[in-house]
């Protein structure tokens, strides 16, 4: 089978329903705070993607059981300290970086030293951001030069409480932090940048000693050693992240129109709707409901006419970090100029993606201006592709796939993508739901 796919023609449009995968960022938390608790646990519309296979293998090295059923998974958690260490104990976090940092804070008093490693992509990706922190709990890291996996980690058996400053927006960081604190005597303290509130909502909904101050820029968060967790069966919402794709090829598309079933909207991970919104695009919320803290809602989207061109405001940039590729888009077909800034977190994700956003629309004969941290995109309304595009070579990084799959099927022109297995970390059926759109 050929890892690649060819796109020669546009999709044409439509109106449909869809269901779109289980969140990730969910679906990998569940995981380990399950691990974690003392009982059985059972999910419904897990994601069984690579990343979170990953978390599932992970725990079994930990001596936490496992089962997948068709439509649910089940975990026997052994209790907040079940689990066993053995010795030259190796973890691989595969391509998650989720995965890779959030463990990290709940291994800090291991037993025995742990050697975290990952693919390419994970490898390149920095791992001091997160090592700096948990070391101040008294833990011990080995970096390789990079500062990067793979790494040892060496716990304590005696942490000590931090006081932590997150000044980069990164969920991933926060939470290792927070796991971390779950595990020490005293109060943790943490300044958190905003960022997706994943954790902080779920171990509420637990019952653990957690509290959440929040600010305009900044949330104080203090968590306290944690003794119990009683076992958490959740139903996992639709991706946002995921679901974003097929937002923006509604948006692009013209006279088309689609709803997304069943999303997680947490405010935290809305920012490609804010952002949508301010460039005039027409969406809208359907069935709002909390579920155990998660806001949840379909989502309506409608093409527009015209789309107006943005000055995009950094403060929606935590809320839309892993959608900009797809904002991008939708911003090369606006009526003007965007302006996109203080990126530089993009190139901290699977790839560059600052820089392979910057690649794609020059292939796509959009003129754009990037610094290290921005870019300016020169929209054109009657944008349209008709030359041949190859995209290969950008570390197996699943968004950029996606990206270029929805600019072959909305803009046009002769698309051959390579990697067509890097959907496999968080959305395979992503393919799958684009020939439903075709039918």
């Amino acid at each position: 089978m050929p890892n690649s796919v060819i796109i020669n023609k546009k999709l044409k449009k439509f109106n449909k329903i869809i269901n779109v995968s289980g969140d990730k960022s969910i679906s990998i938390r569940w995981v380990l705070l399950s691990s974690l608790a003392k009982g059985v646990s059972k999910a419904k519309n897990l994601l069984i993607s690579e990343d979170v296979l990953a978390a599932l293998n992970a725990i079994k090295k930990l001596g936490i059981k496992s089962i997948i059923k068709k439509n649910y998974c089940v975990i026997f958690g052994k209790g907040i300290e079940g689990y066993k260490y053995k010795k030259n104990l190796r973890i691989d976090a595969k391509n998650s970086g989720t995965l890779g940092r959030l463990l990290l804070g709940l291994l800090v008093n291991a037993k025995y030293p742990v050697k975290l490693i990952g693919d390419k992509s994970l490898s390149k990706r920095d791992f001091s951001r997160i090592s700096k922190p948990l070391s101040k709990f008294g833990a011990k890291f080995k970096l390789n030069k990079n500062k990067s996996l793979p790494l040892t980690l060496i716990g304590c058996s005696n942490l000590k409480p931090i006081k932590y400053l997150e000044q980069k927006g990164s969920a991933q960081c926060k939470s290792s932090v927070i796991f971390a604190g779950m595990r020490t005597n005293g109060t943790t303290y943490i300044k958190a940048r905003k960022s997706r509130n994943h954790t902080e909502l779920m171990s509420k909904y637990l019952g653990l000693p957690i509290t959440v101050e929040k600010g305009n820029n900044y949330d104080q968060i203090k968590i306290n050693k944690v003794r119990y967790i009683k076992p958490l069966n959740y139903n996992i919402p639709s991706d946002i992240s995921s679901s974003a794709f097929f937002i923006v090829l509604a948006v692009l598309l013209k006279d088309s129109k689609l709803v997304i079933k069943n999303v997680n909207i947490n405010s935290s991970r809305i920012g490609i709707v804010k952002i949508l919104k301010k460039m005039g695009i027409k969406i809208t919320f359907l069935n709002k409901r909390i579920y155990k803290g998660e806001k949840v809602s379909d989502i309506k989207i409608k093409s527009p006419d015209l789309i107006k061109p943005i000055n995009c405001p950094p403060k929606l940039n935590s809320e839309a970090i892993d959608e900009f590729l797809a904002i991008f888009l939708v911003a090369a077909k606006a009526n003007g100029i965007s302006y996109f800034k203080d990126l530089g977190e993009l190139n901290q994700k699977e790839s560059p993606r600052l820089k392979w956003g910057k690649i794609i629309l020059e292939k796509m004969g959009v003129k754009t201006i990037t610094t290290k941290n921005s870019i300016k995109i020169y929209g054109n309304p009657d944008l349209k592709v008709k030359k041949k595009i190859v995209i290969k070579n950008f570390l197996k990084d699943h968004r950029v796939f996606m990206t270029c799959v929805i600019a072959a099927l909305s803009i046009g022109g002769k698309w051959k993508i390579y990697d067509k297995d890097s959907i496999k970390t968080s959305f395979p059926n992503f393919l799958k739901i684009i020939n439903q759109l075709k039918n």
